[in-house]
């Protein structure tokens, strides 16, 4: 049983999220609060819940506040509900730079009718943030996938193409996906890439409206530059492009170089954008010149993309089960007979420092 607590300063927001999980039975309310300290106080009294679903912008003490104090005594897996305005994305993608495992968007207006369009996206994001404290996951698939949307695979979007061969005048690049502790894990590593690595293509799962401000965080600390990806865009050293929230973006090939189309589609391994979808259109444009990393993450998302990547002779690389926060997408990568070689994100740099 998951025992989850709602500390949001919205009562509408706090019904809506209690009637949504009310309908689980493997998750348990243990209550809700109108601020961090009205819930510590309640934690103290009720016992520590598993999972905390947090709002940001709250009277007395905010989010971000109380997210440092629960991260520095006592770290607990927490889920970001927060508004998608610009300054409340901002503050999302501070919070899971903090630690936060999970960020998820509302509404200003209609949210009762928001979170029930959101069910199963909401729930799975419950149990993803309940299983990034532990360092195993069954290889057994959870019972609760079998209530979630269909799942589709990258067939859906994108068709395979039967082409091994590397194109010697064609740029190499690297191409990532990751998703729960995926934001620290990034952060770690491209941090400390120098300003001429290769040019980086990330599908991290985030909604839209947030993956422009994790962008543009990442820009200000890192050497390299760091944009979400666009329509069109050219890949160039130097540069990481951050595949946006709702939209799936794919790799093509013009002439002597690469560039990137970003466009809809239906979700496919349950993501939007979906590292799958990532992968198949790396694999489809000359796997050797691509160099594939997949981190931490609940789910399968890309093990089928890097077993396609893996066959047509590409580098692929997994984060290691002792430094994932959820070893779930590198592990069934790994079973899936994809992976190459298990790294840590120190080795992932030095990896990408020795491909420049």
């Amino acid at each position: 049983m998951i025992k989850i607590f709602i500390v949001d300063d919205s009562a509408i927001v706090r019904t809506a999220i209690t009637d949504l999980v009310q309908k689980e039975a493997d998750i348990q309310l243990l209550g809700t609060a109108q601020d961090p300290i009205f819930a510590m106080d309640k934690f103290h009294k009720m016992g520590w819940p598993d999972v905390i679903i947090l709002d940001i912008e709250m009277p007395r003490m905010d989010g971000l506040t109380f997210l440092k104090k629960i991260m520095a005594t006592r770290p607990t897996p927490v889920i970001i509900c927060s508004s998608v305005a610009q300054k409340g994305s901002k503050n999302a993608i501070e919070a899971m730079s903090l630690g936060a495992v999970e960020v998820l968007g509302k509404p200003e207006y209609q949210v009762k009718n928001f979170f029930e369009d959101v069910h199963n996206q909401f729930v799975y994001a419950i149990r993803a943030a309940a299983k990034s404290k532990l360092k195993n996951i069954s290889t057994a698939k959870s019972s609760f996938l079998s209530n979630i949307e269909e799942k589709l695979n990258a067939d859906s979007v994108l068709p395979s193409i039967n082409r091994t061969a590397p194109h010697a005048n064609a740029d190499r690049y690297i191409a990532i996906g990751s998703s729960t502790g995926g934001v620290q894990t990034l952060e770690v590593i491209l941090t400390k890439l120098p300003i001429n690595t290769l040019p980086i293509i990330i599908a991290q799962h985030m909604p839209a409206g947030f993956t422009d401000s994790f962008a543009k965080r990442l820009d200000t600390i890192c050497q390299v530059s760091v944009k979400e990806a666009a329509n069109g865009d050219r890949l160039q050293r130097g540069f990481v492009y951050i595949a946006p929230g709702d939209l799936h973006t794919m790799v093509k090939r013009i002439g002597g170089s690469y560039i990137l189309e970003v466009k809809d589609g239906p979700k496919v391994s349950r993501h939007k954008p979906s590292v799958d979808v990532l992968f198949r259109s790396c694999s489809n444009e000359g796997a050797k010149n691509c160099t594939a990393f997949i981190l931490t993450g609940m789910g399968d998302d890309g093990a089928k993309g890097m077993k396609e990547l893996h066959d047509k002779g590409a580098a692929t690389y997994a984060q290691d089960e002792r430094s994932c926060i959820v070893y779930g997408m590198p592990k069934e990568a790994v079973l899936l007979g994809g992976v190459d070689k298990s790294v840590s994100p120190i080795q992932i740099i030095e990896l990408i420092k020795k491909l420049n």
